[in-house]
């Protein structure tokens, strides 16, 4: 359900490929295998940690496995030193994260949830016993047992995301009660609660044999967590995890507290979605900036203070003066952990909760749903006709609730103003927001993994099923205006996957309140509502993108929204604009896929409704169709089988036989309208 981010980094350029391989198989041979088996806990945590910095290289993961490093891991998780544990935990992380789902199949295979398990069980039983007098890590403030139970937690929602069997095993030993264990720990750990909310969410996910084990006093940590107001980013994060994992076990809810708990559900992510990662970005770049300068400064005076120290001692005792600079005492390894990073820390939790919610939401919607398939057959019968009757109230004129929603989660998004703050996350980013991620290496890959193309999640998912099931009305409501340009430069093609994106969400719920308005506005209406003028820009800066899914999301927008308008009186103008922009793409684009797609939309625009038919006289639709018709025969003919797969081929075998049949509906119609 929610794409994979791990805390990782894992590289290797094509260009040293064999050199790492090589150093590999020598570290492993020589250094790493015998150095495990040492009796001294501080070599084999070194080896540990060796084996744990070459696993975040993807190109030396194969030789590791060829080694059966699973195997030489697994006992070193119950090892008895602390640290090893920490360590040898922290590799099969790094494992489970750069090798993606076959490695963790294999680890699963190679049985590393037998002794996971356990240790996660002695980390739940060590938290219980060090609530009087915490385990202090060695020279430092942290707890041992919290950071072992951090990484351990991390190996258990990787595996858990990647294989059944780990679910399984997770279900049958009790996990549940052991990580919401940790959970409660969020008030002092909130890496750690973090952790075990991203791990909820992989095991809650189509798990109905886990359910019975949310008893009362499972609910009750998850709800206190979520009553909580700390306003941290990671706090925020925290609770829009478990909000999700919430979601995925609602069956486990009276249904006398559903409607109250779909509502807080959304109500966090509301608050999630609320808050401006732009002027997030700039607040948290300033107070790393000013931290920074006061640590530099603290660290001058120390410096000046430890060379005056010195000069006295060197007098004395004709020692050697020390190099300038802060002076490296034994055995301190700072210099090889990250650089203190809080500012950013809080970014990308705010940007990791809101992308989170986003896609929960889109799952809210599409739960319910029939699958593609039974749509697919819905289609191409007279049902659909039915639906659209059925699905306006007649006297009223005005769309009814979705039938993919139930009425609560309907409720419940137009309560929080969902729609509307979607659409304003489709807001190109804060100018100087991005200029200050351009200027900093850490904070650049905020640009390219959040601020633009991931801020909004693809909502295809919802397409097949709004063309069909969810013609709902674009009623009046307070969405601002959908961004077309930053400045005076257009938005990019990131950018309009993101509102084209996040466009799907507004079509499909907007009945109960509306969000985006496409019909003629009175005098009366505010002026920052969408209009057909400004969907119009965006789907020509979107039909020119590169990216296939762009041009085929913006027609079927335009599909969506035209089948809409063509019941609505006064539209005729908005449904010619539309229409001429669908022939145009269906007859231009150089894609047979995009063209299908375009004359799908327009057989959905021009179906019905007396404005669709006064529109389609006015652009000659017909004669158009007609005379396309034997070109789109043609490009299948010469294309279809070199370029596309058979599934592509099949749905445009059914436009194909479709345009037949609209081309006689459409004969049929004027003939009518001539007798």
């Amino acid at each position: 359900m929610i794409t994979r981010g791990k805390t990782v980094q894992c590289g290797g350029g094509e260009n040293d490929r064999f050199c790492l391989l090589l150093q590999c198989n020598f570290l492993i041979s020589f250094v790493v295998s015998p150095q495990l088996q040492h009796p001294s806990a501080d070599v084999r945590e070194f080896a540990c940690a060796s084996i744990s910095k070459m696993l975040q290289q993807k190109h030396a993961i194969p030789a590791f496995l060829q080694r059966d490093v699973v195997r030489c891991l697994g006992p070193m998780l119950l090892d008895q030193s602390l640290a090893v544990r920490e360590t040898a935990a922290g590799a099969l992380r790094n494992l489970s994260a750069c090798g993606g789902f076959e490695v963790c199949d294999d680890m699963v295979t190679k049985d590393i949830m037998t002794p996971l398990v356990a240790l996660l069980k002695e980390c739940s039983a060590g938290l219980e016993a060090n609530e009087v007098s915490p385990t202090k890590c060695q020279g430092t403030k942290k707890n041992c047992v919290e950071d072992i139970a951090n990484e351990a937690v991390n190996v258990l929602w990787n595996v858990c995301e990647c294989n059944g069997t780990a679910v399984s095993v997770f279900n049958k030993e009790g996990c549940l009660d052991v990580v919401l264990q940790y959970l409660k720990k969020f008030s002092t750990n909130i890496d750690l609660a973090i952790s075990v909310a991203h791990c909820l969410q992989a095991v809650t996910e189509d798990n109905p044999e886990l359910l019975s084990s949310f008893n009362v006093s499972a609910h009750q940590v998850l709800e206190s967590i979520m009553l909580s107001q700390d306003s941290t980013m990671e706090h925020i994060l925290l609770r829009t995890l478990l909000a999700g994992s919430v979601w995925n076990i609602k069956d486990t809810i009276p249904s006398s507290s559903q409607a109250s708990t779909i509502n807080a559900i959304l109500k966090i992510f509301s608050e999630s979605l609320v808050v401006d990662a732009g002027e997030t970005v700039i607040h948290m770049k300033e107070a790393e900036t000013q931290r920074l300068k006061l640590t530099a400064e603290a660290e001058t005076e120390e410096n000046v203070g430890d060379t005056i120290d010195n000069s006295v001692l060197n007098e004395d005792d004709e020692m050697e003066e020390p190099p300038k600079g802060k002076i490296k005492r034994d055995n301190d390894i700072s210099d090889l952990l990250p650089a203190d990073k809080w500012e950013l820390k809080q970014v990308t939790a705010l940007l990791m909760a809101q992308q989170t919610a986003l896609e929960i939401i889109v799952n809210m919607c599409c739960s319910e749903d029939p699958s593609d398939d039974e749509w697919e057959e819905l289609s191409s019968s007279d049902e659909s006709d039915l639906f659209m009757e059925n699905s306006y109230d007649e006297g009223s004129g005005q769309p009814m609730s979705p039938l993919c929603l139930s009425a609560e989660v309907h409720a419940a998004l137009m309560n929080n103003l969902i729609p509307k703050k979607i659409l304003e996350k489709t807001a190109f980013p804060n100018s100087v927001a991005v200029d200050i991620c351009m200027h900093s290496p850490s904070w650049k890959p905020l640009i390219r993994n959040s601020l633009k193309q991931r801020h909004v999640p693809p909502l295809a998912p919802m397409l097949r099923r709004s063309q069909v099931g969810l013609r709902v009305a674009l009623s009046a409501g307070a969405a601002p205006t959908v961004p077309i340009s930053h400045g005076s430069q257009p938005v990019g093609a990131a950018g309009v996957v993101a509102v084209c994106g996040a466009l799907w969400l507004p079509l499909c719920v907007g009945a109960g309140g509306g969000t985006c308005r496409l019909l003629p506005r009175s005098r009366t209406e505010p002026r920052h509502c969408m209009t057909p003028e400004q969907l119009m820009t965006l789907c020509e800066a979107g039909i020119h993108s590169s990216n296939i899914s762009v041009r085929v999301n913006v027609v079927s927008i335009l599909g969506i929204a035209g089948s809409v308008l063509a019941k609505v009186e006064d539209t005729a103008e908005t449904l010619k604009m539309i229409g001429k922009f669908l022939l145009e793409v269906a007859m231009k684009d150089s894609s047979l896929v995009v063209a299908g797609e375009a004359l799908d939309a327009l057989f959905d625009v021009f179906a019905d409704g007396k404005e669709a038919e006064k529109a389609a006289v006015q652009i000659k639709l017909l004669p158009a169709l007609k005379e396309f018709q034997p070109v789109f025969k043609m490009r299948m003919r010469k294309e279809g089988k070199g370029q596309y797969s058979t599934d592509q081929l099949c749905v445009l075998d059914n436009v194909k036989m479709n345009l037949r049949r609209f081309i006689a509906y459409q004969e049929k119609l004027g003939g009518e309208k001539t007798t």
